[in-house]
């Protein structure tokens, strides 16, 4: 049950051994071609092929190739299989191919094959109207709980300095800015936006994404009369704001091209594997790889 960051070799081994076997429960939104992109963050910053350009720890990779009028023309994946190979060797398998600002060969530099830190795919689709998520994360619950508990004239204070008075940072799990109790409130408070979804969106496709730090709330619906534009998604913020009081992340659900986790990658500050969720029964201790169990 420990919760801790995975090594360098628990990434390898985790995304090598374990992943394959998740690819095919992935969401039916989630293929190689349908997000307009995929993106990974590195445990060590990559060269990159050209001169003079910064070594990269996070890289965006289009799942198509456009043309001037961004039509596509050429898919960069032909299936899942390719996705897989660009996770687990990015630079070998990289889509911009022998483009000179694709990463640079492990074989012909001093750095090592970079590793994925995470996993990301984009929420702009190119075979849906829309995917809008809703972000609901641990540190944010834990932050006001803080601030609630201390007096009016104390709570000017850094995220740290509140979090250590009030005995958040020594509760488990010790030394994160939040307790296993803000993660379970993150849990439930995903399913009340779930609910609030069906209620009041009438919405029938919907999902709660264990995070590794809280949750993501899916609305899925493609009826083109709902139209969750701009204005709408920021309609959505305030009613879940300020009516229902739920802490979410506003910047998130405005942002269509938003990259979120990967469900079934790995949250590496935790070790916890990301995954769709059925209940607020759900323990974040269990969604443990089997370098942990």
């Amino acid at each position: 049950m420990t919760w801790r960051a995975a090594t360098r070799d628990e990434l390898y081994t985790y995304y090598t051994e374990e992943f394959p076997d998740y690819v095919e429960n992935l969401p039916s939104f989630i293929t190689a071609t349908g997000p307009k992109q995929y993106a990974l963050a590195f445990d060590h910053p990559h060269p990159v092929r050209k001169d003079a350009v910064p070594d990269k720890d996070f890289i965006r990779r289009d799942t198509w190739q456009t043309d001037t009028t961004g039509e596509r023309q050429q898919a960069e994946f032909d299936g899942c299989e390719d996705v897989l190979d660009f996770v687990q060797h990015p630079a070998r398998h990289d889509p911009l191919g022998g483009s000179e600002f694709a990463l640079a060969d492990p074989d012909i530099v001093e750095e090592p094959d970079p590793r994925p830190n995470a996993v990301y795919y984009a929420l702009d689709n190119w075979e849906r109207p829309w995917v809008l998520l809703v972000d609901i994360d641990a540190k944010t619950i834990a932050r006001e709980r803080a601030a609630d508990a201390l007096p009016q004239d104390t709570r000017n204070r850094d995220d740290e300095a509140l979090l250590e008075a009030t005995g958040i940072l020594d509760a488990e799990p010790a030394g994160y800015p939040y307790a296993f109790e803000d993660v379970e409130q993150a849990i439930q408070y995903g399913f009340e936006v779930q609910d609030i979804f069906a209620d009041d969106f009438d919405a029938e496709e919907t999902m709660v994404v264990y995070s590794g730090q809280g949750v993501h709330v899916y609305l899925l619906d493609t009826d083109l009369a709902h139209r969750y534009d701009a204005q709408s998604r920021e309609v959505l913020n305030d009613l879940l704001l300020e009516t229902y009081d739920i802490p979410i992340d506003p910047v998130v659900t405005a942002d269509r091209r938003r990259v979120a986790r990967l469900p079934y990658s790995l949250h590496a500050d935790v070790s916890r594997i990301v995954q769709p969720i059925e209940s607020t029964q759900f323990d974040p201790r269990t969604a443990t790889p089997e370098f942990l169990d």
